[in-house]
C-alpha cells in the first residue's frame, strides 16, 4: 500500500490556520502564497511517494552496515539522496545567499512531514543538516559560512550534531571531549561521541560535524563548553576537499527502529588530533547548540506527525480490505470489511483526529516562526517568538507521544497481522519510539515547559494564549451548530483546567519543585492536547464557512466531523490530567527509594 501525501489538508492548515496570506506580507515572502505552496507540495509529493517511500521497508530489512571503518547505507538511499539534493529540497527554507530557496517554514514544514511519512530513516540526514545550517547562520564566522554553508544548504555535504558521550547523555555538564588551541587559530579535538545520527555514511562527499568540547582551562560544567566545526574531510582554500581529518567511525548501533539511519560512535583524535574550528566564542557552545536542538526538536515533532499519518493511511486501507464478522447494526447481511465495526472506526478516527490536530498545531507554530524571524515590526517579532518558543516543546513532546498512540492503534487495527512484520504496521510503531527520546526526551521537553516557558514569567505567556483560546470559544458558540457547541464546551473545560495548572506551576515551582516536576509530563500532554484542540476548533469554524460557500463540501464536512471527534474523545482527557498534576505529585514521590 503506497503513501499519498495529504496535500489538501496541509494547504487547508496553511490557508485557514497558519494564515499564509499574512506570511506573504512579510518582506521576502511575497511570492510564497497558496499557489506557490501547492506547486511545491505537489513536487515534494512526487519525490516522497515515488522515490523515498518505496525504500522504507527495505531500510528496515536491509539496514545500514559497517565494515572496515565505512558505513554503507541501504541500497537505493544514495541514489534517492542525489535526487533529493538535485531538487534543492535541503535548501527549501534556507537563505538564497547560500544557495537556498528562502521559502517560509510554513511551507517547508509540510515538505518535512511528507519526507518523514515516507521514510524517517532517510529524513534524519536532512534534519541534522538543517540544524548545522541554523547554528552556522547564527553563530558562524564569515570564514566558516563561506567555507561550509553553501555546500550544506545545497545538500552536497551533510551535517551532524555531536553532543552525547558515554558518560554524558542529557547532562552536558559531564562532556569530556577536549579542544586544544593551535597557533593558526584552529583547535585539535580529542574524545568520543556516541549516538551520532548519520555521523558516517556514503551519501555525500563530506560530513560537517558540529562538536561540543572543552577548551583547555575552561570553566567546569556547562559554562565551559564550546562548539566546533570538525569536517570529515578538511577543505582547501579553493573549496575543494583536502586530507581526511582525524575523526573516524568505530561502530554503528543495532536499534529497535530507524534501522536504516546509521547511528555512529565517532572517535576524535586517535592519530594526533582532529582539526576543528571554533563556532562563535569559547564557552558559549551550549547556547549555539541549542539553536541546532530547537530546529531539530521542531523537526522531530514533524517526524511524529509524518509517521502517524503513514500509519493511519495503512490502517484505513487494511480496514477496508479485511473482511471479518457481521456488523453489529446489521447493515451487511454477512461478514463485512472491519471498517464497518464501530470500535475500528473509533480507532481510525482517533488516529485521524490526532494526526490532523498535531499537523494544525505545527503549521500554526511554523507561521509564528516566520513572523518571529522575518517580520519588519519588532513588537510583532517579539510576540511571535514568545508564542513559537512556547510551542516547540509541545510540537516535539505532544506530537511524538501521540505518534506512539497512533502507531500502536495502527497495529491494533491490523489485529494479529499487525504483529507480523510483513504488513509494515509494526515498523511505524518501532520507528516512532525513538521520537520521544532523542533531541531531548519528553521529560526534558516538559521540564522546559515548566521552567523556562511557564514559571519564568509567572505564567503570563500561557495566560495570554488562554485568552486567545477563549476568543475561539466565543466564535464557536456564536456559530450555533451542534459540532461547534460541542467543541466550545470541551475547549472551555480544557482551557480552565490549563489555567488551573499554570497557576499551580507558576506558584509552586520554586517552593515545591518535586510536586510540580512530578506532573511535568502530564502538564505537557495537557497543554499539547489543548493547543492542538484549539487549532481543531479554528479548523471547524473555517471548514463550516467554506462548506457554506460550496467549497469542497465533502472535505470540509469531514473536517468538521473530525474536529468534533477530537473534542469529544481526546480533548475531554484534559481535566483528568489537571487533577493528576494538582493532586498527584506527593504520591509520585512518596515511595522510599529503597522500596523500588
Amino acid at each position: 500500500m503506497s503513501y499519498t501525501a495529504p496535500i489538501k489538508d496541509m494547504l487547508f492548515c496553511m490557508e485557514h490556520l497558519a494564515g499564509l496570506s499574512q506570511v506573504t506580507q512579510i518582506p521576502g515572502f511575497e511570492d510564497a502564497g497558496l499557489e506557490t505552496a501547492q506547486a511545491v507540495l505537489q513536487e515534494s509529493a512526487k519525490l516522497c511517494e515515488g522515490v523515498v517511500e518505496p525504500l522504507n521497508i527495505q531500510g528496515d530489512i536491509n539496514p545500514s552496515s559497517f565494515q572496515n571503518g565505512k558505513v554503507t547505507t541501504t541500497p537505493g538511499f544514495k541514489e534517492a539522496y542525489q535526487q533529493f539534493m538535485a531538487g534543492g529540497w535541503q535548501g527549501l527554507q534556507h537563505p538564497a545567499d547560500f544557495g537556498g530557496q528562502a521559502l517560509p517554514k510554513t511551507i517547508g514544514a509540510a515538505c518535512v512531514e511528507m519526507l518523514n511519512a515516507s521514510n524517517i530513516s532517510f529524513a534524519l540526514c536532512p534534519l541534522l543538516t538543517d540544524g548545522a545550517i541554523e547554528a552556522l547562520l547564527t553563530a558562524g564566522s564569515d570564514a566558516l559560512k563561506a567555507t561550509y554553508l553553501e555546500k550544506l544548504v545545497t545538500g552536497e555535504w551533510t551535517g551532524s550534531m555531536n553532543l552525547t558521550e558515554p558518560q554524558a547523555g542529557s547532562d552536558l555538564a559531564l562532556v569530556r571531549t577536549k579542544a586544544d588551541p593551535q597557533p593558526d587559530g584552529s583547535y585539535k579535538v580529542f574524545g568520543t561521541k556516541i549516538f551520532i545520527t548519520y555521523g558516517e555514511h556514503d551519501m555525500a562527499d563530506n560530513i560537517v560535524h558540529l562538536v561540543l568540547a572543552r577548551v583547555s582551562g575552561a570553566p567546569e560544567g556547562v559554562k565551559g563548553i564550546s562548539l566546533f566545526v570538525v569536517p570529515k574531510f578538511l577543505v582547501n582554500t579553493d573549496g575543494s576537499l583536502g586530507a581526511r581529518n582525524d575523526v573516524h567511525c568505530v561502530s554503528i548501533e543495532h536499534k529497535m527502529g530507524i534501522k536504516a539511519s546509521p547511528t555512529a560512535v565517532l572517535q576524535y583524535g586517535d592519530n594526533g588530533g582532529a582539526i576543528g574550528y571554533l563556532v562563535g566564542e569559547e564557552n558559549r557552545g551550549l547556547e549555539y547548540m541549542f539553536i541546532m536542538m530547537n530546529a531539530a526538536r521542531y523537526g522531530v515533532g514533524m517526524q511524529g506527525i509524518g509517521v502517524s499519518d503513514r500509519a493511519y493511511q495503512r490502517a484505513v486501507q487494511y480496514a477496508r480490505d479485511r473482511v471479518q464478522s457481521r456488523p453489529v447494526d446489521g447493515s451487511v447481511a454477512g461478514s463485512a470489511a472491519i471498517i464497518h465495526h464501530p470500535d475500528v472506526r473509533r480507532m481510525l478516527m482517533t488516529m485521524r483526529a490526532t494526526t490532523e490536530a498535531c499537523r494544525a498545531m505545527a503549521s500554526t507554530a511554523a507561521a509564528a516562526y516566520d513572523a518571529a524571524h522575518h517580520h519588519p515590526d519588532a513588537e510583532v517579532r517579539k510576540a511571535n517568538a514568545a508564542f513559537y518558543e512556547f510551542m516547540v516543546p509541545l510540537v516535539k513532546g505532544y506530537s511524538t507521544e501521540m505518534s506512539l498512540v497512533v502507531t500502536s492503534l495502527g497495529v491494533q487495527v491490523h489485529g494479529g497481522m499487525g504483529f507480523i512484520e510483513e504488513t509494515g504496521a509494526a515498523q511505524y510503531y518501532r520507528d516512532a519510539k525513538i521520537l520521544t527520546i532523542y533531541e531531548g526526551t519528553t521529560a526534558i521537553q516538559a521540564n522546559d515547559l515548566v521552567g523556562r516557558k511557564t514559571a519564568r514569567d509567572g505564567g503570563k505567556n500561557a495566560q495570554d494564549i488562554a485568552a486567545q483560546i477563549a476568543k475561539t470559544e466565543a466564535q464557536l458558540l456564536a456559530s450555533g451548530t451542534e459540532a461547534a457547541q460541542s467543541m466550545a464546551q470541551r475547549l472551555k473545560a480544557a482551557r480552565q483546567a490549563f489555567l488551573d495548572v499554570v497557576e499551580f506551576v507558576a506558584g509552586k515551582a520554586k517552593a515545591s519543585p518535586n510536586a510540580v516536576y512530578a506532573g511535568s509530563v502530564p502538564y505537557l500532554m495537557l497543554t499539547g492536547n489543548l493547543l492542538a484542540g484549539w487549532q481543531m476548533g479554528r479548523a471547524l469554524l473555517a471548514a463550516q464557512d467554506q462548506a457554506a460557500l460550496g467549497v469542497d463540501v465533502a472535505f470540509m464536512q469531514a473536517k468538521v466531523v473530525t474536529a468534533q471527534f477530537y473534542a469529544e474523545h481526546i480533548l475531554t482527557q484534559v481535566p483528568g490530567l489537571r487533577d493528576s498534576v494538582l493532586a498527584g505529585g506527593e504520591s509520585a514521590c512518596a515511595l522510599p527509594l529503597d522500596a523500588f
